[in-house]
């Protein structure tokens, strides 16, 4: 008897949990089966960057930089590539800015809307599908980019946004529509809409704790005892 009690008070209590965590069990596993609909690969929009071929730096390259004596910026790191037949030296720093140099010394402009266009279309297929561009501060990004860092963003006519940075002038992002579907998915999976970027805070530690609990009720419930139905009568 008090075996049966004890399986009533558990029913009871699976029922109380499923219309608590119903909705987001069947929000974890909807979303889940969205992000798992597409490879991750063609959900960063890899699958849209061409292939192209890295050329060798002359073998008589003499690159002579000179920073202006006032900067104190610590770098992080210097890389010297050819891009676009052009001997290019970047120099990041830690702050996350960064500065582009010819081979002579002279510092590159920021890049321009046109650059950026070109870009695109050289690295991006369909990148020549150009709908509008538009010029983000780096305290101003749009969501789908959330990197404090001054992009140019290029829009294409499938819906994809090409982000090319004013300062590196290299291909920092490509986001497909696909990428943002994802990615407000992921915002509900993790309960978090406004920066989806917060895999642990109180909400969502609180349901999956009473989630766990609710399935562990129902696993003890699949061992209750039934009575057995009467036979059909003589």
């Amino acid at each position: 008897m008090a075996g049966q009690r004890m399986m009533r008070s558990f029913a009871k209590w699976h029922i109380w949990l499923a219309w608590l965590v119903g909705v987001p069990i069947l929000m974890w596993t909807v979303t889940g089966l969205v992000m798992v609909a597409k490879p991750i690969e063609e959900v960063r929009g890899n699958h849209l960057r061409k292939d192209v071929t890295e050329q060798a730096l002359p073998s008589d390259t003499q690159i002579a930089i000179t920073l202006p004596a006032d900067s104190t910026k610590p770098v992080r790191a210097v890389t010297t590539q050819v891009e676009r037949g052009e001997t290019v030296t970047r120099i990041a720093y830690m702050d996350g800015t960064s500065d582009r140099f010819r081979a002579d010394g002279g510092r590159m402009s920021p890049l321009t809307d046109i650059e950026a266009r070109l870009l695109v279309a050289e690295r991006i297929a369909g990148g020549d599908q150009v709908t509008e561009t538009n010029h983000f501060a780096a305290d101003e990004v749009p969501l789908d980019f959330r990197r404090p860092e001054p992009v140019w963003q290029v829009a294409l006519a499938d819906g994809t946004h090409v982000y090319v940075g004013t300062e590196t002038g290299a291909i920092e992002a490509v986001r497909t529509r696909w990428w943002r579907v994802f990615d407000f998915v992921w915002g509900l999976h993790i309960m978090d809409l406004q920066e989806r970027e917060d895999t642990h805070h109180p909400t969502l530690i609180a349901f999956a704790i009473l989630s766990v609990l609710g399935s562990l009720l129902g696993c003890i419930l699949m061992f209750r005892r039934r009575k057995a139905r009467p036979g059909p009568a003589a």
